[in-house]
This record gives structure tokens, sequence and C-alpha cells, in this order.
């Protein structure tokens, strides 16, 4: 009998331990605040965020406070990180997602920024440095790596709609489903995936034929492409839809556009 009694203690001692850590957790979620220069850094660096309305500028960057008050942004090997470098991460984080009201992240909540390229091994010394950005794995599940500059570069206004940032977390919603394979299926209805099928290879065809304005890079695979093709419609959307009027339509009915 004593035994049971320390053994419920225990337990009633667990549950209200774990309902204190949940409430203080909500607390510092629900008081995390945005800077106050946030809307200005989002106006002057973000094209998307420009291109919304008052209301939906408001909503916007309620869902990058969001983003931040569960995600780390954290600099690797002295890599400084400022209010500008956490509201680009969070920007390329919602802006794939900005019209699928209510969703958020459950595969990250880190993600480390690099002061320059680095290896498929993490090294930023030596041959190899290549890679702007990754999804992590294995050790690093859950974290995303980016370059510093090449996120920032992401977001320059007269960028060629090339964006680093967006395209990792486009990398990131392919993933969800379980495969990175460019076919991102908690983002398509049943009726869309063999028109996306068809014409994701057939402008890999053009690309590789160079019959294409879209970076050469899109071609290497499915994943790549999406996340290339995201990038160019969300920085560009204006140019894609000129260029590629079905690939246009096709990413309108992917991101609820």
């Amino acid at each position: 009998m004593e035994g049971l009694i320390v053994l419920l203690i225990i337990v009633v001692i667990g549950m209200l331990v774990f309902r204190w850590n949940n409430k203080h957790r909500k607390q510092k979620l629900e008081g995390f605040q945005l800077p106050g220069n946030a809307p200005e850094v989002l106006e002057e660096h973000v094209a998307f965020y420009q291109r919304l309305s008052a209301t939906e500028k408001v909503e916007f960057r309620e869902r990058i406070r969001d983003f931040l008050s569960r995600t780390e942004v954290t600099g690797v090997g002295g890599v400084e990180v400022d209010d500008v470098d956490r509201l680009l991460v969070a920007s390329s984080a919602i802006i794939p997602i900005f019209h699928f009201k209510g969703w958020r992240y459950n595969n990250i909540s880190e993600v480390l920024l690099y002061q320059g390229t680095f290896s498929k091994d993490f090294h930023t010394q030596g041959a190899g440095r290549n890679v702007l950005g990754m999804v992590g794995d294995g050790a690093l599940h859950r974290q995303m790596i980016l370059s510093k500059p090449a996120l920032r570069q992401g977001f320059l206004a007269e960028n060629d709609g090339n964006n680093t940032g967006i395209h990792e977390f486009v990398h990131l919603l392919d993933k969800a489903d379980g495969a990175t394979d460019g076919l991102p299926e908690y983002l398509l209805d049943k009726q869309h995936i063999a028109p996306w099928l068809r014409e994701m290879h057939r402008q890999m065809q053009l690309i590789r034929q160079g019959d294409s304005d879209i970076n050469p890079y899109a071609s290497t695979n499915e994943a790549e492409f999406l996340a290339v093709a995201a990038s160019y419609f969300f920085e560009k959307p204006e140019l894609l839809q000129e260029h590629h009027p079905e690939l246009y339509q096709l990413l309108c009915e992917m991101f609820k556009m």
C-alpha cells in the first residue's frame, strides 16, 4: 500500500510539472515579439510582403512572429545573427505556406547560419564548398543550414528569381510526406498530381535542351525542380507567368495563390 501511495504521489507531481511546463511554454510563445522595425525591414527586403494588402501584411507579420517563437536561428562559427537575418529566415518559411491558414512546420526547430558556402559534409574550408543551403537529416534532423550571404542575396530587389531560403523551405515542405521527390502530396490535390508531373518533366527537358530561362540546376532532379521553380514563382511571379504560363498556373494551384 505504501508503495502505491508513493507511486501516486510521483504521478501527480509529474502531471503538475507537465502542466506547468506547458503553461510556461505557451506563455513564452504568446509573449514573443518581433523587433519594432519589422514592418520596415520586410517592406525593404521582401518582395512578396510588398505585394500584400495591408490586412495581409498584418497576418504575415503574425505568422513570422509565431515561426520565430518556435524556431531558433543560430549562427555557427562566430556568425552574428541580427534581426534582419531572423526576419528573412522567417519570411523564407512563411512565404510558401502563407495561403495555408494555420499551417506550421512540424519538422524544424532550428536554422543554422554559416558564414559562407559549405560542403555536403558541412565543411567551411577546403574544396567542394558549393552548398548554399541544406535541409538537415540524421544527426541534423529538424535543422536547416543556410549560408548567411546567400540568404540575404536571395532577398535583394534586383535578384534573378533565385532565393536560397525559400528554396530550402520548399524542400522541407516536399519532405513532409516522407519523400523529397518534387511531389509535395500535402500541397497538391489529387487531380493536379498528373498534370504537375507532366509539366515538371516537360520543363526539365526544355532546360536540358537549353530552351528555358529557368535555372539549369532545376534539371538535376524532380526535388530540385520544385524548389527552383517555386523560388522563381514567389520572387518573380509576373515573369514566370509570361514565360511559363502552364507552370505558373500549376504553382498557383499548388500554393493556393
